[in-house]
């Protein structure tokens, strides 16, 4: 399993590497979110890798409640952390499972090359163009204040859509296989992120969202 020995040799930078800065993490202006987009982050053989480990993922359409009644999630997902932290939203209390091999060495690859400290992360697959995400912010309260959310997409082409709250500007950004998105703080306060439907999308992507939060956090 080249690649992933361990977690510094997670991401080694392939040839053609390339890393394209949005803006940079201080910046405020409200045409420009406070996001690093890093292109070509995971190379082919560890998209591979990771692949291979998701189809062994329990994957599950969980249902929300909305006005009072049930509905399922367009997509599905699985929730995997340290011991202690649990997801909770929409009166939903998910248990953290276990950290899988692969995943591990994919938050030891955050952390060591781009500072990302996560202790959990969130795993959505969206099986089409028709699964989709709406307009939200991360911004749970359990999330450590101050603390960056690395976004990784593997799989099909899909855009990620973010806008501005107080004056809906949007910026648009198509995330390859691959391709890393960091939300630095202050992103979820200012801005909502969305993946709208794209009909003509007919492969799945996954996404994986790294976070920080509180242990043992029951509100």
């Amino acid at each position: 399993m080249t690649g992933f020995q361990h977690g510094l040799d997670f991401g080694e930078p392939q040839s053609g590497f390339t890393q394209d800065t949005v803006v940079a993490p201080t910046a405020i202006n409200q045409n420009r979110p406070p996001v690093t987009w890093i292109k070509g982050f995971l190379s082919p053989k560890q998209q591979q890798l990771l692949m291979m480990e998701v189809e062994q993922y329990p994957l599950d359409r969980v249902a929300i409640e909305v006005y009072g009644k049930q509905h399922f999630i367009p997509r599905t997902q699985a929730w995997f952390g340290d011991l202690g932290c649990d997801y909770h939203y929409s009166k939903l209390h998910i248990t953290a499972l276990a950290w899988p091999k692969v995943l591990s060495r994919l938050r030891a690859k955050l952390l060591n090359d781009h500072q990302i400290d996560s202790n959990s992360v969130l795993v959505n697959r969206y099986a089409d163009g028709r699964d989709c995400m709406g307009w939200h912010s991360d911004d749970e309260p359990e999330i450590v204040t101050g603390s960056a959310i690395a976004s990784i997409t593997l799989g099909a082409c899909r855009d990620f859509v973010v806008r501005h709250k107080p004056t809906q500007t949007k910026v648009n950004f198509a995330l390859e296989s691959g391709d890393l998105l960091i939300m630095h703080p202050g992103m979820q306060q200012q801005w909502q992120h969305a993946l709208p439907k794209r009909l003509k999308v007919t492969e799945p992507r996954i996404n994986f969202t790294f976070r920080h939060i509180i242990p043992h956090y029951y509100g």
